[in-house]
């Protein structure tokens, strides 16, 4: 069989095979990403195999570059490597030099999920945001300043500005005198011993 005859095969086994499957994205014909890990996990990442013309004969090109792997570096920040990326793929390759000339994405997606732990292992994860904001402080001086968060004001309804509005001037003050008793009228009413 020729490149192009068993690189269909695979893509029409990785279709059926990962139908439904979230974790699972053909990006195109020849190019194909898989979550390892569940949404929301620390230890999650992503890899993204991509077919040379003459796969499976040549290995495939496999890369982590995507932007949710970002998380991987951040607790490296300190030593400028990925040194965590670096032996996940290192160990990928190792699959593929046993794998070469077989159709081997699925078994390469599978190893990935099935020693997920191993190839993780010296992967510390940041459980917060602002453990990432320290790591980072401490690496890079503060020059920007700090921004200080206003109050939000209440959300008023338009019923409720309206009836605002009318018991006050433009400004939101209450008019002179909204609290003054009327002299004349209570004048004329006298008091009940009068009667």
């Amino acid at each position: 069989m020729s490149a192009n005859e068993d690189q269909e095969m695979e893509l029409e086994a990785l279709r059926s095979i990962y139908e439904g499957d979230e974790s699972f994205r053909e990006l195109s014909p020849v190019s194909f990403q898989y979550r390892i890990g569940e949404n929301g996990d620390p230890k999650a990442f992503l890899i993204e195999i991509s077919w040379t013309e003459t796969y499976p004969q040549t290995p495939p090109i496999i890369s982590m570059n995507a932007f949710f792997n970002n998380t991987i570096d951040v607790y490296l920040v300190h030593c400028r490597s990925s040194a965590v990326k670096q032996s996940i793929l290192a160990k990928l390759q190792e699959a593929v030099e046993v794998n070469l000339g077989t159709a081997m994405t699925y078994t390469l997606f599978e190893y990935a999920k099935d020693s997920k732990e191993q190839l993780m292992e010296n992967h510390h994860p940041v459980h917060s945001a602002a453990s990432i904001s320290n790591i980072i402080s401490v690496e890079t001086p503060n020059t920007a300043p700090s921004s200080k968060k206003k109050d939000k004001k209440e959300q008023l309804s338009k019923a409720q500005k309206r009836k605002l509005a009318d018991k006050t001037d433009h400004k939101g003050e209450l008019p002179r005198g909204w609290n003054w008793v009327d002299v004349v009228k209570l004048s004329k009413t006298g008091s009940k011993d009068d009667e």
